[in-house]
């Protein structure tokens, strides 16, 4: 193994990115708020504000986390107020709250079961999605403290809550199980009563096999949409007199992606014009689209992929977002869009020497995308070791940007191939619904056709090929250790490995989600039978490293017992982590190094090479 200057605390201090970004109007000027992660406060976010001197401050409070479970996932969890005052949501009873200037926190909603997210300013009050056990519904919470009122009852899932201009109509999207949010949406809108109540809505986009990914009104008359009637999530002008549709981005490219948190934002308005970002998962730009003649004038610059977050300026002459590339990290990002200069706001974070940095490549292998971060010191002629990165969803992707927790591994002499599989969003609807029925299948196949691929072309050493993923990465990972010959071991965070008794103990969100991906349960029981690596844990063809936060509300830490339970029984090895205080995704410092010290160690002991550097780790089962 070769010596790395990236520790694993190196890893964890530049983890995640910005979630949210938003332009504040503020004494002539402007304020740029965001959140960012602190793995080294205990995994909180923390909302942050620049102003117009350049000075970056807490908003929010030591002791404070702003995040949500709303469909355990969460979804936008502030909003800034006018005068420098903050409403958001806290993580630790999932309550709304008021931040005033040089004030503590003040709750606005009741402590019990519910919890909220996509918050919208709107007047005296904060609307927002509430969730409270099974049911979602949108509400008004007033801002001095008020009972809340029910705004809209309507679909079992709402998100993108929309006040239109004249204050008249309300526009959301919502869609009933089992349908997921990829699937089929509908774009609907309602009158606003004179009791602040929506009247009955109609649906105007969107249908069972069309999802409306968010929504914006242009006028009183008509909102713009990203929406997939073409098999791609693109720009559409909805008018509410019945008028068909109009696309005003035809073209291959993706305008809109997973809505796997309530909030997302993939364009915004800026005066007349959309400031959008598209294009695949191997890159996503920044552009300016006249809606009029659907010309897009590129303002990414420099930065390949864009976070699904914006924000405009009242006057529409400035845009934030954030964005990335494979040499630089998620970061905040003023863009004028008169001139296109770009204006890094956040705080720079310390990065390697760039000679360190892997250069990755995006490529296919049998029609199945992936990108290639190649290892240091690799030889032409002489295989490396290499890891196929699995990603979560299965609806998700990998995008080509700088992920240290990559170069951890490339810079020791270990090479990554990310595989966004069929099922991957980025590609649109047909490339996606590959998956459909056959998640176990064509996943697992996937990874492998990538991995024979780089062994194929003399790249990765065929007795020193690894996989791994996180949650349906981690399925994936599992499954192709007991369903394919070529892994010698497999890491799996927070995976599912029974997808029978996930079924029955995940939350609502997924509860049908495996409708979709496996099939109906118990009509097709067979299939969870067939493909579930709990039972078929006697085939593997190497040793797993499992690793499993105790409060994981999603996947239950009992998935990763019994595949090591089933390991123990049939004579595999394994070893099995586990990380009080984390839920689904590691937040904390010490967990992100534990986790990936104890990965390198695991890769040391399936590839042969010895790993001093971090704690030793002792695999259990026989020999």
């Amino acid at each position: 193994m070769i010596e790395s200057p990236i520790t694993a605390v190196d890893v964890a201090r530049v983890d995640d990115r910005p979630l949210w970004v938003d332009i504040v109007p503020a004494g002539g000027g402007e304020e740029v708020w965001w959140d960012e992660p602190r793995p080294g406060e205990g995994g909180r976010r923390c909302v942050v504000r620049r102003g117009p001197d350049g000075s970056v401050h807490d908003v929010l409070p030591q002791g404070w986390n702003s995040r949500n479970r709303v469909i355990e996932y969460g979804g936008r969890s502030w909003r800034p107020l006018p005068g420098g005052g903050l409403v958001f949501t806290n993580w630790a009873d999932q309550r709304l709250y008021r931040l005033a200037p040089g004030a503590d926190p003040v709750p606005l909603t009741p402590p019990g079961p519910s919890r909220y997210a996509d918050l919208v300013v709107h007047g005296g009050e904060v609307w927002c999605v509430r969730e409270t056990d099974d049911e979602r519904d949108l509400v008004a919470v007033p801002l001095d403290g008020g009972p809340l009122r029910v705004v809209v009852k309507a679909q079992h899932f709402i998100m993108n809550p929309r006040v239109s201009p004249g204050g008249t109509q309300i526009a959301w999207i919502g869609y009933d199980h089992p349908a997921m949010p990829w699937d089929g949406t509908s774009l609907c809108v309602a009158p606003l009563l004179q009791d602040g109540t929506a009247g009955p809505y109609r649906v105007v986009a969107g249908g069972p096999q069309e999802a409306v990914a968010q929504a914006e009104w242009r006028d009183d008359d008509a909102l713009y949409a990203v929406t997939d009637p073409t098999g791609w999530w693109n720009i559409h002008l909805v008018r509410l007199d019945g008028s068909p549709a109009r696309n005003l981005t035809p073209m291959p490219q993706e305008f809109g992606d997973a809505a796997w948190k309530l909030g997302y934002r993939w364009f915004t308005l800026a005066g007349d014009r959309i400031v959008t970002m598209y294009g695949t998962a191997d890159g996503k730009r920044l552009g300016v689209l006249d809606p009029e003649t659907g010309e897009i004038t590129d303002i990414g610059g420099s930065y390949t992929y864009w976070a699904p977050t914006i924000s405009a300026s009242p006057d529409g002459s400035r845009v934030v977002a954030v964005g990335g590339s494979p040499r630089k990290p998620f970061e905040v990002v003023r863009i004028d869009l008169s001139t296109g200069a770009h204006e890094v706001l956040s705080p720079a974070k310390k990065l390697p020497d760039p000679a360190v940095l892997p250069t990755p490549e995006a490529m296919a292998f049998d029609g199945v995308h992936a990108h290639v971060y190649p290892p240091a010191g690799a030889v032409e002629g002489a295989p490396s070791p290499y890891v196929i990165f699995v990603h979560g969803g299965p609806t998700g992707s990998s995008p080509m940007v700088f992920d240290l927790e990559v170069a951890y591994f490339t810079s020791r002499g270990i090479g990554v191939a990310e595989v966004n599989y069929g099922g991957s969003t980025g590609y649109g609807r047909a490339y996606r619904e590959r998956l459909r029925n056959n998640w176990g299948i064509v996943d697992v196949r996937d990874s492998e056709t990538v991995a024979r691929g780089l062994i194929a072309a003399g790249l990765a050493d065929p007795e020193r090929v690894a996989i791994r993923g996180g949650s349906a990465g981690g399925w994936t990972s599992v499954a192709a250790l007991v369903h394919s010959d070529v892994f010698r071991g497999a890491v799996a965070h927070y995976a599912i490995t029974d997808p029978e008794g996930w079924a029955r103990e995940t939350h609502d969100f997924e509860s049908r989600y495996l409708d979709g991906l496996i099939g109906p349960l118990p009509e097709t029981r067979q299939r969870y039978l067939d493909r579930s690596p709990t039972l078929h844990a006697a085939q593997a063809s190497g040793p797993a490293l499992l690793m499993h936060g105790l409060e994981d509300a999603i996947v239950d830490p009992g998935q990763a017992e019994r595949f090591v339970a089933a390991l123990d029984e049939h004579g595999g090895r394994w070893a099995y982590l586990t990380f009080p205080g984390e839920q689904h995704g590691w937040r904390r410092e010490e967990t992100i190094v534990a986790a990936l010290e104890a990965e390198l160690a695991f890769y040391g002991l399936i590839f042969g090479f010895p790993t001093p550097e971090v704690p030793p780790l002792a695999l259990k089962g026989r020999m």
